[in-house]
């Protein structure tokens, strides 16, 4: 008897983006969306989670630059439309001001698929 081994939410999250496909958790009895991928709702312990795309739109929540000898490159906090926050890159541009309308994309970053935000048109 085969069976398949069960995957856990980060490797299923990680499966949905090297599909192309962004993918965020939602409690189907709250509607309550939650990442980073979970087995459980962290404030109540529910397990009623199902996989949904997210629209891709956020705003930038904070942004730091870093600047090393070879490369320079941002971490920014985006606060998600469906009000989610994670951590990205945003691409194309150094920085950007607090508050920037932005959108994601899948890009591949080492190898691996990543989600990457780039500021909305006219949004700069």
């Amino acid at each position: 008897m085969n069976q398949q081994p069960v995957m856990g939410p980060e490797a299923q999250f990680k499966s949905y983006l090297q599909q192309g496909k962004f993918m965020i958790q939602r409690s189907r009895a709250t509607g309550k969306y939650v990442f980073y991928p979970r087995l459980v709702i962290p404030s109540t312990g529910e397990t009623d989670l199902d996989w949904v795309e997210a629209s891709g739109r956020g705003t930038v929540y904070s942004i730091t630059v870093n600047r090393g000898k070879t490369e320079t490159y941002n971490v920014a906090l985006i606060d998600l439309e469906e009000g989610v926050r994670m951590m990205s890159l945003i691409v194309g541009q150094e920085t950007v001001p607090i508050g920037t309308p932005v959108q994601a994309s899948i890009v591949d970053i080492n190898d691996a698929p990543a989600v990457v935000f780039t500021p909305l048109q006219g949004a700069e």
